[in-house]
C-alpha cells in the first residue's frame, strides 16, 4: 500500500476531479491520501464518499501560500479532526477573496505586456480557486509561451514581468491559524524555498511550525536525508507527498512521485495522527 500526503484537484490548480483522483488512487494502489488543494477544502470535502466507497483512508489538507521573508513560500496543513474547523474556514473564504483580487489585477497586467487575456478565460478553467497555474495554460495556448514552466519563467514568477503581488498572510500567522484548530502545519517541498532553510527553520519552529515535507518529488535522496535530518535536529514531524496535479504536471505520478523517487513510510501516518489527537 502507498501513502501519498500531497495532491491537487481540480478544485484547485490539479486536472482531475475529487472523484477521479480517488480513482487514481485505487488503481495505484494509494491506501492512504491527503487531498491539500490550494486555499479550500472543496476537493476534500467531494472525494469523501468516493474514497470511502474504495476504502481509501482520506486525510484532511490543505496548502496555503505564505509570505516568508518577502517571498511567497507554501504551508501544508492536515486535519485529523475536522468537525472543528468552522472557524478556520472562515479564514481560508478570505484568502480566496485576496487570490481573486489578484488574479483581476493579473489578468490587467498581462494585457499591459500585450497578452490578450482576460479573468473570464482564467476563472473558466480554475472556477472559484483560478491560479497562476491557469494564467500559464492560457499563455501556452495563445503562443505567448512553449511550456508552461516557461509562462512561470517568462511572465508570471516573482522576478517576471507579469507578476502581481497578492496580500497573502505572513508565514508565521498561517502556522498559528493551522495550530489553532488543532492542524499539523509542515513546511512544503522546502527546497523550493526562496530563502536558505537551515538559518530560517529556528524561526519557524518557534512560530510553531511542527513538521517538514521530507518526502516530494522534487527532492533529490540527499535533499530527502538533509530535510530528515533537520526534523530530528528540531523535533518535527515528517510528511510527504507526491504534490500530483494531474495533467499539469506530467511526469509526477500518484504515489510514486517522479520517476518513482517517492516512498512515504507508514510511521508518518502514525506521528501524524498522534500529534493531532
Amino acid at each position: 500500500m502507498l501513502i501519498d500526503l500531497h495532491s491537487h484537484t481540480n478544485e484547485s490548480d490539479g486536472s482531475d476531479s475529487p472523484s477521479e483522483l480517488i480513482d487514481i488512487a485505487r488503481r495505484t494502489q494509494v491506501g492512504i491520501l491527503a487531498i491539500t488543494d490550494h486555499d479550500t477544502f472543496a476537493g476534500y470535502d467531494r472525494a469523501l464518499s468516493a474514497a470511502r466507497d474504495a476504502g481509501i483512508e482520506l486525510i484532511c489538507g490543505i496548502e496555503i501560500s505564505a509570505k516568508l521573508q518577502g517571498h511567497s513560500s507554501h504551508l501544508l496543513g492536515y486535519f485529523t479532526k475536522t468537525d472543528e474547523l468552522s472557524g478556520f474556514r472562515e479564514w481560508i473564504k478570505q484568502l480566496q477573496v485576496s487570490r481573486r483580487e489578484r488574479n483581476v489585477r493579473l489578468a490587467a497586467r498581462l494585457r499591459e505586456l500585450g497578452m490578450n487575456i482576460t479573468i473570464e478565460e482564467a476563472e473558466a478553467r480554475g472556477r472559484a480557486l483560478t491560479g497562476r497555474p491557469h494564467f500559464a495554460q492560457i499563455l501556452v495556448e495563445k503562443g505567448y509561451a512553449p511550456t508552461m514552466q516557461r509562462a512561470f519563467d517568462d511572465y508570471l514568477d516573482e522576478s517576471a514581468p507579469g507578476y502581481v503581488y497578492r496580500n497573502e498572510p505572513e508565514f508565521f500567522d498561517a502556522v498559528q491559524k493551522i495550530r489553532q484548530a488543532g492542524g499539523v502545519a509542515s513546511l512544503a517541498h522546502p527546497i523550493r524555498l526562496k530563502c536558505d532553510v537551515q538559518p530560517a527553520l529556528p524561526e519557524m519552529v518557534e512560530s510553531g511550525l511542527n513538521a517538514i515535507e521530507a518526502y516530494h518529488s522534487d527532492h533529490s535522496p540527499e535533499d530527502t536525508q538533509l530535510y530528515l535530518s533537520l526534523a530530528n535536529r528540531y523535533g518535527l514531524l515528517r510528511t510527504g507527498g507526491s504534490d500530483f496535479h494531474g495533467t499539469t504536471k506530467p511526469d509526477v505520478e500518484l504515489g510514486t512521485g517522479r520517476g518513482g523517487n517517492l516512498h512515504v513510510p507508514r510511521e508518518v501516518v502514525h506521528e501524524l495522527k498522534a500529534a493531532s489527537s
